[in-house]
């Protein structure tokens, strides 16, 4: 079996996890969550990275952080994993859907900023200004873009549209690290940016996440909610019901060597990409992943459309190529049929229905591509 994504455990992983064994340092804390902390904000140019426990809970306290509410709407894409939503849910607020651009795939801005002015109004709350709907008087506590594959939401236009209405951005860049707009990194362009590490990711700490963002209060707040708000390192005080979300050190151990692979693993990966790209664009029966310009994406999962896909999906796994179809839309999960879905002709039930990701590790071999491109071929002729 080729596998769809593995993580690519070549570095120095084992070495430290063995120290981490060696010194007991296996639980809360330990140096390797900083490190990893500090790597990740390197990488992404960010003054402050948050660990914890896996990306769900990075924008749930994302969320919380930015003081969202129950009966608040956030605004998001109806294309993303299960995640996003049920982060939304967990702080009680609503979340409204928005359909995808049908060449990115990405949330689709024009819908957004027309239902925003269309339904919304701007007030003050607080000695803030934000929207409100017209009808409800309900908070536009956010909107989350999800920049699905790793590829990248238009970020200069949805920053035009959080500036005008005076909504904040929280990223769902659980995809996206390594992927960057015109040089800027994913989850860097928000109030605060949302990494995930898990098994299937550009890089894996087998669970893990990482809150990023330049507020310092938002860091500070991120780090106390997440570590049980405790407030004396020494007695068992904590000041707020909160949260023990944090990242273990033989996790953070794990995420430092992987940090140290990142540049290899998403050279591997673009080339990876190039070579589906170039040897299936002879296909006239696929489409693949538009990008904005100025983007470049990290690759990480190659997924393309065809309207075979049930009969492609089926047989390419017969062949030993773990493929897999694209997430249910949010909208026919069943928890989440009745939320309010902002559409013209529903591109995300179309792209559901004709998407397929394929084999794309960054430890796949020429030989193993190679298979899968013939299998593909096989397929169509």
């Amino acid at each position: 079996m080729i596998p769809l994504s593995t993580p690519n455990l070549s570095g120095n992983e084992l070495h430290y996890v063995r120290e981490c064994i060696r010194t007991g340092w296996i639980s809360s804390a330990g140096s390797f969550v900083n490190q990893f902390e500090d790597q990740v904000a390197d990488f992404t140019n960010t003054n402050h990275a948050i660990a914890c426990m896996n990306g769900t809970v990075g924008l749930q306290t994302a969320l919380n952080i930015l003081g969202v509410k129950k009966d608040n709407i956030i605004l998001t894409t109806n294309l993303t994993f299960v995640a996003t939503i049920n982060a939304i849910s967990y702080t009680g607020a609503e979340p409204i859907l928005f359909d995808i651009n049908k060449l990115t795939w990405q949330i689709d801005l024009d819908l957004v900023e027309e239902w925003i002015i269309e339904n919304t109004t701007l007030k003050e709350d607080q000695g803030k200004l934000g929207s409100f709907t017209k009808k409800t008087n309900k908070r536009i506590a956010a909107i989350i873009p999800v920049h699905v594959l790793g590829g990248l939401v238009d970020m200069e236009k949805l920053l035009n549209i959080s500036r005008k209405h005076h909504i904040p951005i929280v990223e769902d860049s659980t995809e996206a690290l390594g992927s960057n707009f015109r040089g800027k990194s994913a989850g860097s362009f928000g109030k605060i940016g949302v990494f995930s590490f898990n098994g299937n990711k550009i890089i894996s700490t087998g669970g893990g996440g990482m809150l990023v963002t330049d507020d310092f209060d938002l860091g500070k707040k991120a780090k106390h909610i997440t570590t049980t708000a405790k407030t004396d390192p020494l007695d068992y005080f904590h000041d707020e019901i909160a949260y023990n979300y944090r990242l273990v050190n033989i996790l953070a151990a794990i995420g430092v060597a992987q940090m140290e692979q990142l540049s290899i693993i998403l050279e591997k990966k673009k080339l990876i990409d190039h070579n589906y790209r170039s040897q299936l664009n002879e296909l006239n029966n696929i489409i693949f992943q538009g990008h904005i310009e100025g983007s470049e994406p990290n690759c990480w999962l190659f997924t393309f459309r065809t309207s075979n896909m049930r009969k492609l999906l089926d047989h390419l796994n017969f062949n030993g190529i773990q493929s897999r179809p694209f997430w249910t839309p949010m909208n026919r999960l069943p928890m989440y049929s009745t939320l309010e879905y902002i559409t013209t002709e529903d591109v995300t039930g179309k792209i559901f229905s004709e998407c397929i990701s394929i084999p794309s590790s960054s430890s796949l071999t020429e030989g193993q591509q190679d298979e899968v491109i013939s299998t593909i071929k096989k397929f169509f002729k």
